[in-house]
C-alpha cells in the first residue's frame, strides 16, 4: 500500500537559520518538481460535463491526501464529483489522475467559523510515486509555529484578488504573522472573522501584496519541506491590514495519521 507517513519535529524553530529562496512579489512561476507532494483538486461540473482545478491538496501517502474540509462540502457535495491530478506543473493538464472515494471532514468544523478546516482524503487506486508525485513531510502534534516565520504558498489559484486562476504552478514566500495580533484585526471588520489557536495567519503585514488566493485552498504553507498549514480563508488576497489563515496542521496531525496510517 502506501508508504508511511513521515512526521518531522521542529524542535530548534526558536533559533532557526533559513536562507530564503528568490521570490517576485505577489509570486513566480515554478515547476512541480519543486513540491512534489502538492496535487490539483479538481471539480466536476454537472452542467457543463467537464473537470477543472477548483482547490489543492497535499499527499500523504499513496492513497490519502490532505485538504481543506470546506473543498469537500456543500448542498451538491458528491465525492464521485472531485478527484486530483498529481505529477503536473499546468493546471487542468498533464501528470497523472486519482479519483477520489471518501472524504473524512474534522468534526469540528462548521461548529465555530473556519475552526476545524481540515479533510483527509481516500483515492480510489494508489498513485504511482515519481520524482514529481510524493509523499509530504508533515509537522508534528502541538508544535508552535513562531511569529516572523518565512513560509511558502504554492498553487495554481488567482493571481489578482477576483482574478484569473494560473495556468501554471506558482509560488510565493510570506512570513507568519503573530496569532493574537492578527485575531484582533479581524475583530475590527464590520462582520468580524475569528481566528483561533488552530489557525496560522501569515502574510506581509501592512504591506501586503503576497498571498495565497481563490483556487489554492486546501493547498499547502510550507516551512522548508515541512507541511505546516493548509489554506483556509481570509479577507480578500493579500491584504495588507487582514493576513491570509491557514489551519494549522499540528493541532491536528494525530488525527490525520489516525486516519491515513
Amino acid at each position: 500500500m502506501a508508504t508511511h507517513l513521515v512526521l518531522l519535529i521542529l524542535a530548534l524553530l526558536a533559533g532557526f537559520t533559513y536562507t530564503l529562496p528568490t521570490r517576485i512579489v505577489g509570486g513566480n512561476v515554478t515547476t512541480i518538481d519543486r513540491y512534489p507532494s502538492l496535487v490539483a483538486v479538481e471539480n466536476h461540473s454537472s452542467w457543463s460535463g467537464s473537470w477543472s482545478q477548483s482547490c489543492a491538496a497535499s499527499i500523504l501517502t499513496s492513497r490519502y491526501v490532505l485538504s481543506a474540509a470546506h473543498c469537500f462540502m456543500g448542498s451538491f457535495f458528491d465525492i464521485s464529483q472531485r478527484r486530483i491530478r498529481a505529477g503536473s506543473s499546468y493546471r487542468n493538464n498533464g501528470g497523472i489522475i486519482a479519483y477520489a472515494s471518501a472524504n473524512f471532514n474534522h468534526p469540528t468544523y462548521g461548529q465555530w467559523a473556519f475552526d476545524g478546516d481540515i479533510s483527509v482524503i481516500r483515492l480510489v487506486s494508489p498513485l504511482v510515486f515519481s520524482p514529481v508525485v510524493k509523499a509530504g513531510t508533515i509537522i508534528a502534534q502541538g508544535i508552535k509555529i513562531p511569529d516572523n516565520l518565512p513560509v511558502v504558498h504554492a498553487g495554481w489559484g488567482s493571481t489578482t484578488e477576483g482574478g484569473q486562476f494560473s495556468p501554471v504552478l506558482r509560488d510565493v514566500t510570506i512570513y507568519t504573522i503573530n496569532n493574537e495580533l492578527c485575531a484582533a484585526r479581524y475583530q475590527t471588520l464590520p462582520i468580524p472573522g475569528f481566528v483561533t489557536e488552530n489557525m496560522i495567519c501569515a502574510g506581509l503585514l501592512d504591506v501586503g501584496g503576497r498571498d495565497a488566493c481563490q483556487g489554492d485552498s486546501g493547498g499547502p504553507l510550507y516551512f522548508g519541506e515541512i507541511l505546516i498549514g493548509v489554506v483556509s480563508w481570509g479577507e480578500g488576497c493579500a491584504n495588507a491590514t487582514y493576513p491570509g489563515v491557514s489551519t494549522a496542521v499540528s493541532s491536528y496531525t494525530d488525527w490525520i495519521v489516525s486516519i491515513a496510517v
